[in-house]
């Protein structure tokens, strides 16, 4: 299976991709004016994303895990975990962290200006999944790394974990109606799109909330949790004043928004 962990996130990637996009269509949550046209520059960011992790580091957490595994580093090996506790173990808490990265660049503010780019997006679909600044990948997969060699997390559980946060960014971002009688129950377990698109907001006190990804347990858990917009999941507003306008959704835009100070 790791020999082919690129392709098998390649292809998990495009097929929930085009899933989510298909199904926005059939079934859209909300009404969009620029739709398609932010896809060009959203790809383009995830484009360089990979190019730049490709370049600095291209084994990525997986290949990290190995490295890890073969020296016997981590707090799960020392402790003598079998794989079938420290695989699913380290697939929640590495969600955790995930959660927690989170929350420190919305409180950080050099790092809220990249993270800034994600959120200045002014509508919300799966394409939006994918718009993070490449710097922020790459802060992010440090992170990561310095956790999975800390966990000595099996290369496996990276693998699945690297693959379900993919899907579900894109799943979470989704401007996809699902029903009530589907959304409530699935929310006690994973983000879905009308509770992350809460953390979309304009709106401060809601843009810090729901942080999770993939697991909903976390905000409950830490008190983040919201279950719904003050003005609706129709009438809230998405995005940053000052960066909705069609010119700052451009890539070139977009690659240097965090030096602008405002927001």
């Amino acid at each position: 299976m790791l020999a082919q962990e690129p392709v098998i996130r390649l292809s998990v990637f495009a097929v929930v991709l085009v899933a989510m996009a298909l199904l926005e269509r059939a079934f859209p949550r909300r009404p969009q004016r620029l739709a398609w046209r932010r896809w060009p520059a959203n790809l383009g960011l995830v484009a360089l994303s990979s190019l730049l992790l490709r370049l600095v580091a291209p084994a990525g957490a997986v290949g990290v895990a190995l490295w890890a595994e073969a020296r016997g580093l981590g707090l799960l090996p020392a402790l003598g975990a079998p794989f079938w506790i420290a695989a699913p173990l380290s697939v929640v808490l590495l969600d955790m962290l995930i959660y927690f990265q989170h929350r420190v660049f919305h409180a950080v503010p050099a790092l809220w200006r990249l993270h800034r780019v994600h959120h200045a997006d002014p509508e919300l679909d799966a394409s939006s999944g994918l718009r993070f600044h490449p710097l922020e990948i790459l802060l992010s997969l440090g992170i990561k790394a310095v956790a999975v060699v800390a966990l000595g997390a099996p290369p496996e559980a990276v693998l699945v974990f690297e693959v379900l946060l993919n899907a579900t960014s894109l799943f979470n971002h989704a401007n996809l109606a699902l029903p009530a009688w589907l959304d409530r129950p699935l929310r006690w377990v994973l983000v879905t799109p009308d509770m992350h698109r809460v953390h979309h907001s304009e709106l401060r006190e809601e843009t810090d909330s729901d942080f999770g990804f993939c697991l909903s347990c976390w905000d409950r858990l830490f008190g983040t949790y919201v279950a719904e917009p003050a003005k609706g999941q129709l009438g809230m507003v998405i995005g940053i004043e000052g960066l909705r306008a069609d010119e700052q959704q451009r890539l070139d835009r977009l690659l240097l928004q965090p030096l602008r100070p405002e927001g």
